[in-house]
């Protein structure tokens, strides 16, 4: 019997310190997130991060929490319970941190008698702290509780022509009546040193500015290139002009060298060059939380206003709507469809 899991980041339970504490650590703690040594890491997360961060993060999300809880969760459970009336195989939602564990995803799917599961990573793009740290976790409980199981992963859909028709449609219909004169695609940041790390060349990325544009296997693990190719596709879609929009990567932690350009600096630069009119994009993430809903929709929308900007517009990610909904849903089919045949 086959059966579906998808996966997200996941959240806090609550927005109390302590809920936020315990979310936190084991985000952290993970080696593909912050990737040290594991002692280095202990320090620095229980020693320091831990110390401060709970109450910041904690107040965040009470900007964005919403009476039936973290919106990326509620918009996950609506998007999955959509998908379940598409669908005719058994579909559960995990997430990797938190208590929507995926260990629970993966018993309940068992459960119902799934002996072939299809993990779809809800990230659009290869990365070793989300796309890779979810693959890697199904494929050790499975090793441990369900040898028995087979494992199928939805690769990164970052250029696939569903996933951009689907999104341009939701940024077209967002746009609808907004006079802008620049659109942001701001990406979620991660360490340069992950990029190298993730290069099975070991040789070919660079992060030079021209590596991205040379062919290499090394793209079908390079978050970068990915993330510059979802724009290209999306531009190329909506028929976006040269000059018109560009590129930038939010969310940076500890001093170390993170993908440039940083969107808190593009956001304070742009007025002084004459975009006054921006909205900003998120395309990689499928579903809106704490770094859409608060990073980009309030904090960035401050920053850009108080360096001169007079007109912003954060266009939400594709959440639960239908367009996306039935992309899923073509994707599960052809998965029942190949391993049936």
């Amino acid at each position: 019997m086959k059966g579906v899991l998808l996966n997200n980041l996941g959240s806090p339970d609550s927005t109390e310190t302590k809920d936020v504490k315990k979310y936190l650590g084991e985000f952290l703690m993970d080696e593909r997130v912050i990737d040290i040594p594991y002692w280095k890491r202990y320090l620095l997360i229980n020693g320091i991060i831990l110390k401060t961060r709970p109450k910041k993060s904690g107040a965040a999300y009470k900007k964005i929490w919403w009476d039936e809880g973290s919106p990326l969760v509620v918009i996950s459970e609506r998007f999955t319970e959509k998908l379940k009336q598409k669908v005719e195989v058994p579909v559960e939602l995990a997430m990797r941190y938190g208590s929507m564990t995926m260990e629970k995803g993966i018993k309940n799917l068992v459960d119902k008698g799934v002996t072939e599961i299809f993990l779809a990573p809800l990230y659009p793009h290869y990365a070793m702290s989300s796309y890779e740290t979810v693959v890697t976790k199904a494929e050790e409980i499975l090793a441990e509780k369900y040898p028995d199981v087979k494992l199928d992963t939805l690769p990164p859909f970052y250029n696939e022509p569903d996933y951009i028709k689907a999104m341009s449609s939701n940024i077209a219909n967002h746009l609808e009546g907004f006079d802008y004169d620049h659109i942001l695609f701001s990406y979620h940041g991660i360490p340069e040193r992950h990029i190298k790390k993730s290069d099975p060349t070991n040789s070919h990325c660079k992060i030079d500015g021209s590596c991205c544009e040379r062919n290499s296997v090394a793209h079908h693990t390079c978050y970068r290139h990915q993330c510059f190719e979802t724009t290209k596709e999306i531009a190329k879609t909506l028929n976006l002009k040269e000059g018109t929009y560009s590129n930038s990567f939010q969310s940076r932690l500890l001093k170390d060298p993170w993908l440039k350009p940083y969107t808190d600096f593009e956001l304070e630069k742009f007025p002084n060059e004459g975009k006054k009119k921006l909205a900003v994009i998120t395309p990689a993430f499928v579903a809106d939380c704490l770094e859409t809903l608060e990073e980009i929709a309030m904090e960035g929308k401050e920053d850009f206003l108080e360096a001169g900007g007079t007109n912003y517009k954060h266009i939400p990610c594709m959440n639960d709507n239908d367009d996306w909904v039935d992309v899923m849903v073509k994707w599960i089919n052809d998965w029942e469809e190949a391993v049936s045949s």
